[in-house]
């Protein structure tokens, strides 16, 4: 099974998933032609956000490489990026298994009316594969890892329902969608307690100020584009050791701000292949189980957060947290990791989190701000863990993507700066049966609560 997940994961997203999508688009009866479609402009769209992300990471890569070297900023935790996390997770006896296991937990769930989401983004099943391969290396024990992973399926489904009705009503166009993605889903409490903790604060409604309300007050400064180019060119000084330097790379400098504007640009333009790919999907599936079970109105479809990164909030929000995790990466005592491959995912932080501030933006880089602080050290302690499983994986298959530096250790602050990662890892390894005994007894009440939610609605 292991060989087998290997090869079919090692296609990739922009392989797998057009597969994946067509068949299922055949076996919920849409045409061939049209399924096909459907499949491949998913593809596409992650054919179209892979660009993306390398031409991000490629712009400020080098540069933020050479502003580490000038300033001497060594930190032990090698940033891996979200791709070897995938990568560690699926190739792991965890990863093997986890898309058939919770495929079967979610059906469990819907058939208890536990949950209303059918989670069909499958890619982003590596997620729960890595939270389980971290606990299963730490514990030695393969149970352990299995039970990490399905608790943390059980938790994403819940706060996919949770936000389902506020998601769907903040983005045009998703109705019946869900994201039970959990490195998502694992910032709505963060959000929550500090969304009603700002709400407080007096004259905090003046600054209700979303990325329209930025445009028109800010102008073209206000603009993502403008922003983008404005920031490639701050980092792209930063890289330099004097001002003649600064001058000698002037062209670099524009080029390097004109390439984090067409990030800033293209993404949006990207996420929507996604919707127009995903959505016959998510219609006909949803018409099908409404027309073949009763007492499933109200299910939604589990998409991928993809769908909505392109959204103006979260491109702003995102951009000005890049410099500012750096920043925070090099000031806070006991931080260890340097995050620069781990940049590009940065714009997954908030698809559930603007539905819980309404898209404004001080609320939300606030949020941000809390949770990366919080992320940086998150990742530094699951580090060795996180070391373990990824030198497990590079021995068995030689995949460069895995493989960490002499004298670093490896991390990624996707998924490792998940809180829903850190409390199920700690609680399910460090505590063994008592932190297993608390996770079972949060996750059925809250299991059961859902249900009464559900049968309510």
């Amino acid at each position: 099974m292991e060989q087998v997940f290997s090869y079919i994961i090692g296609l990739g997203a922009a392989v797998m998933m057009p597969v994946i999508f067509t068949i299922l688009g055949v076996c919920i009866g849409i045409r061939f032609s049209k399924a096909l479609k459907s499949g491949l402009l998913v593809g596409v769209g992650f054919v179209g956000l892979s660009v993306i992300t390398s031409l991000l990471t490629s712009t400020i890569g080098p540069a933020l490489s050479k502003v580490v070297e000038i300033y001497g900023l060594q930190l032990k935790v090698f940033d891996m990026g979200w791709p070897a996390a995938a990568s560690v997770a699926y190739n792991t006896s965890v990863g093997a298994l986890i898309i058939p296991v919770c495929l079967g937990v979610n059906i469990l769930m819907l058939l208890t009316k536990t949950t209303r989401t059918v989670n069909i983004d499958l890619w982003n099943y590596w997620h729960f594969a890595f939270i389980g391969a971290v606990v299963y290396f730490a514990a030695d024990n393969i149970w352990w890892g299995f039970f990490a992973a399905i608790i943390c399926y059980i938790l994403t489904l819940i706060l996919a329902d949770y936000t389902a009705d506020r998601f769907q009503k903040f983005y045009d166009g998703m109705e019946g969608i869900s994201i039970p993605q959990p490195f998502c889903a694992g910032f709505v409490p963060f959000a929550e307690v500090i969304n009603k903790g700002l709400d407080k604060i007096p004259g905090m409604d003046k600054l209700e100020i979303d990325a329209e309300g930025m445009k028109k007050k800010f102008g073209l400064l206000g603009e993502p584009l403008f922003l983008g180019i404005l920031v490639g060119i701050i980092i792209g000084a930063l890289s330099c050791e004097s001002w003649k330097e600064v001058v000698d790379k002037i062209p670099y400098i524009l080029g390097a701000g004109i390439k984090m504007g067409a990030v800033m640009e293209l993404i949006p333009r990207i996420t929507s292949l996604f919707i127009e790919g995903l959505k016959p999907i998510s219609e006909a599936t949803r018409e099908l189980i409404n027309r073949k079970f009763k007492g499933t109105k109200g299910l939604n479809i589990g998409m991928s957060p993809a769908l909505v990164i392109g959204h103006p909030t979260t491109l702003v929000v995102s951009l000005l947290l890049i410099p500012v995790t750096l920043l925070l990466a090099v000031i806070l005592p006991g931080n260890e990791f340097l995050p620069l491959a781990s940049l590009a995912g940065m714009f997954y932080i908030f698809p559930l989190v603007l539905p819980i501030t309404k898209g404004n933006v001080v609320k939300t880089f606030i949020v941000g701000l809390v949770v990366i602080l919080i992320g940086l050290y998150f990742v530094t302690d699951l580090a060795p863990f996180f070391t373990q499983a990824a030198q497990d994986v590079f021995a068995k298959t030689g995949d460069a993507a895995v493989a960490i530096p002499a004298g670093f250790e490896g991390g990624s602050l996707d998924f490792a700066s998940s809180p829903l990662a850190w409390v199920i890892f700690h609680l399910s390894y460090s505590l063994k049966w008592i932190g297993a005994g608390i996770l079972v007894i949060v996750t059925m009440v809250l299991a059961v609560l859902n249900r009464r939610a559900i049968i309510k609605k």
